[in-house]
């Protein structure tokens, strides 16, 4: 579905059913450069059990207006703004890397449910050689992201859905991304230094999954950012990497539940 949020046109991915605001609501946030179709399958699964789902393309990405974002604390305000436009209440929120930092900033600012962060970390830094190439829209960016962001077993196949590759689909994903969309989206990841304060606000039940064998976002620093939230529990998928709804899906799908 389209929703005008603050002044600009934004589509919302709701898992295949009409959204309604009387349902309790899930709100996936997507990752740097990447758009809704991230939750497909989570998005479904939700949206058939009794959820409302919000699944935005966040400004400048996907089929949603406008230009990027410039900062993790903008998004969440945005976000906030989304789910008014959409008629909802507290939600519970759910983000993947970039989106996990909103999730949290989201949760500390905003009212909210539940809080599910995966493939997260504090500080989120990005190397200067990903962040110099995104600069300049050198797919070698892309590139990086794709073999960093999966873990060892994705690269060589292995893909629960029969004829899907993640590594390229990963990378086809990427190559979408409108020019200086991924630059400003890992620049604001970079530059967010707000985690540890946000986590230490949150009260609600949250849950971080996290790959062991994540690059981008090393399950120690996951770790370091769930002792600072209150209550939190951590699921480690033993063996995955960063894009763990394109990885392990049933798996991050029965986290989710728990």
């Amino acid at each position: 579905m389209k929703l005008v949020v603050n002044g600009s046109e934004t589509f919302i991915g709701t898992g295949g059913r009409e959204f309604d605001p009387s349902l309790p609501t899930i709100v996936f946030l997507h990752g740097a450069g990447l758009d809704h179709s991230v939750w497909a399958l989570l998005a479904r699964s939700f949206a058939y059990r009794g959820f409302g789902v919000l699944a935005p393309d966040l400004p400048g990405h996907g089929r949603s207006v406008g230009a990027p974002l410039s900062s993790i604390g903008e998004m969440a305000d945005w976000t906030a703004a989304l789910m008014t436009a959409a008629g909802a209440q507290a939600a519970r929120l759910v983000g993947h890397s970039m989106g996990s930092l909103v999730a949290l900033e989201v949760a500390a600012r905003h009212p909210a449910i539940g809080l599910a962060l995966i493939g997260t970390a504090a500080p989120m830094r990005v190397s200067d050689d990903l962040l110099t190439a995104a600069k300049t829209n050198d797919h070698s960016a892309i590139d990086m992201i794709a073999i960093w962001g999966n873990g060892y077993n994705a690269t060589l196949g292995g893909s629960i859905a029969p004829g899907l590759w993640m590594l390229g689909g990963a990378e086809r994903l990427l190559e979408r991304a409108r020019p200086g969309v991924l630059f400003a989206d890992l620049t604001a990841c970079n530059n967010y230094g707000g985690a540890l304060a946000a986590a230490g606000k949150v009260t609600v039940p949250a849950i971080l999954i996290l790959g062991s064998r994540d690059v981008m976002t090393p399950a120690k620093s996951g770790k370091a950012l769930a002792a600072a939230i209150s209550g939190s529990r951590i699921t480690v998928l033993e063996g995955a990497g960063h894009l763990l709804m394109s990885e392990r899906p049933e798996e991050v799908f029965a986290a989710l539940r728990s």
